[in-house]
């Protein structure tokens, strides 16, 4: 007996209405491997899913003071590195802001021609070094209160201590997946399942 899990369904247009559409045949399902978890238990308790949910509910509280001065969440990590102070270089940007090289080029330039941004000499010429302008600062002074306020508002209301205990345990996350062997490298034999996998 086949389990319920996802359901493929073909429609067809009925007439030029767009919008009423019937089935075409019997419905298609596809019953995951045992072991693997699906539909409510799988959207509840998946660690992707959870991770993409409170990023998204998190970020969206930061973006509308974003959206106020024409930046992007990924422009203003780079504005918020760099003020800390000293010129920074395009990988030690990309690691700090959590951004791929070929984003950060597109962000440098749009920085850049808005005069938030300049580019400074370095003593290893292959590398772009940039440090924020003026008017790159009094950007970030303006965003930075803001910023804060909201995230010492979530603190607040999460509770300080289970946030440190949560970035924490965020940390120790990434450190042991980026440790993991890849896909291709887990030895034969071995059930994702049975080591309690859930993608």
């Amino acid at each position: 007996m086949r389990a319920k899990a996802r359901e493929f369904t073909c429609f067809r247009r009925r007439g030029d209405d767009y919008y009423r559409m019937e089935t075409d045949g019997p419905r298609m399902t596809e019953t995951p491997p045992p072991g693997i978890p699906s539909g409510k238990d799988y959207y509840e308790r998946s660690l992707t899913v959870a991770l993409l949910r409170a990023r998204e509910v998190t970020m969206r509280r930061f973006k509308r003071f974003a959206d106020a001065q024409n930046l992007t969440l990924p422009q203003w990590r780079v504005i918020r590195a760099l003020a800390d102070g000293d010129p920074l270089d395009a990988g030690t940007l990309c690691q700090r802001c959590v951004i791929l090289p070929p984003s950060l080029t597109r962000i440098l330039r749009a920085l850049a021609e808005r005069g938030l941004i300049a580019p400074v000499r370095s003593a290893d010429a292959r590398r772009h070094t940039v440090t924020l302008t003026p008017k790159g600062h009094e950007v970030f002074n303006q965003l930075v209160v803001q910023s804060d306020g909201i995230r010492v508002q979530i603190e607040h209301a999460f509770g300080e201590e289970r946030m440190q205990l949560l970035l924490d345990m965020l940390n120790d996350l990434r450190v042991v997946a980026e440790t993991l062997p890849d896909e291709g490298d887990r030895p034969s034999g071995v059930d994702p399942a049975k080591m309690g996998k859930r993608a």
